[in-house]
């Protein structure tokens, strides 16, 4: 259980699901592990946190528990759609735990935003890679068949054909330089992923595809932030932390999430 969650699922304002699929990556695999390891680095967490002057255990925070994976992407990505698409309907905010970055199609399909904001370190815009049309690196693509517009912030490589694609008008790509002056200027609803691979390597080591010249945490906190208490945010998630480091991936991705629970019940 992430901790602080409470144990009584039927008064959750958040609902965590791990979402372990680890069938795509392309270079370090690990992320099955990634829910757990998650978990396992929020525990030296303080309940309380200063700036809100909230604890974490009142917030209505559910966890659910991890979503087996199979090696069916397609019909994996369908049923977490549905366990996700029922938290919705119960008025809860997901929170999804990855798990390569295929799985934030299931959050968005679930959530059906009109725009996905990601820190990323990839445009992730590729029609198939090796072949694989459920890639990790084609989520945001898939992604722009549900959302009007994608924000990707932080990103710093694609290949020519994404780099194309990302210059059309449903995208926008904020490079690392100009993340930190960065503000959410939108309306409608948004979904909010995190691929840990957006912070430099330097930070976040324990992920499966790293690309130096990245964020640092502090960036992606503000960013985590601004999204929470600026727009209508109504899905989060956290992806592609594996157990390739000594929790530095786990631990930022753990203070994301918690992060964004406390600026999202702070704003409401």
């Amino acid at each position: 259980m992430f901790p602080g969650a409470s144990t009584d699922r039927g008064k959750a304002e958040f609902m965590v699901v791990g979402a372990p699929l680890d069938v795509s990556t392309t270079f370090q695999p690990g992320t099955r592990f990634g829910p757990e390891r998650i978990r396992r680095f929020a525990r030296t967490f303080d309940d309380y946190d200063h700036r809100t002057g909230q604890f974490f255990s009142d917030l209505a925070v559910h966890d659910h528990g991890d979503v087996y994976a199979w090696d069916d992407a397609e019909e994996y990505l369908e049923y977490v759609e549905g366990v996700l698409t029922d938290i919705v309907w119960d008025g809860a905010c997901p929170l999804l735990l990855g798990g390569e970055h295929t799985v934030t199609m299931a959050g968005v399909r679930a959530t059906e935003p009109d725009t996905f904001v990601c820190l990323d370190a990839h445009l992730d815009l590729r029609e198939a890679y090796d072949g694989n049309p459920l890639s990790h690196a084609t989520v945001t693509r898939h992604v722009l068949d549900i959302a009007d517009h994608a924000v990707i912030l932080g990103a710093r490589t694609g290949s020519e054909d994404e780099w194309e694609r990302a210059a059309e008008s449903d995208v926008t790509v904020v490079p690392p330089e100009e993340v930190a002056d960065w503000e959410p200027d939108f309306e409608g609803t948004t979904y909010l992923s995190v691929d840990i691979d957006g912070a430099d390597p330097g930070f976040a080591p324990g992920t499966g595809t790293m690309e130096p010249f990245g964020l640092s945490p502090r960036e992606m906190r503000d960013v985590v932030r601004d999204v929470a208490e600026e727009t209508e945010v109504i899905g989060f998630d956290v992806v592609e932390v594996n157990d390739r480091d000594d929790g530095q991936a786990a631990s930022l991705g753990g203070k994301l999430l918690r992060e964004f629970v406390f600026s999202h019940a702070h704003d409401g």
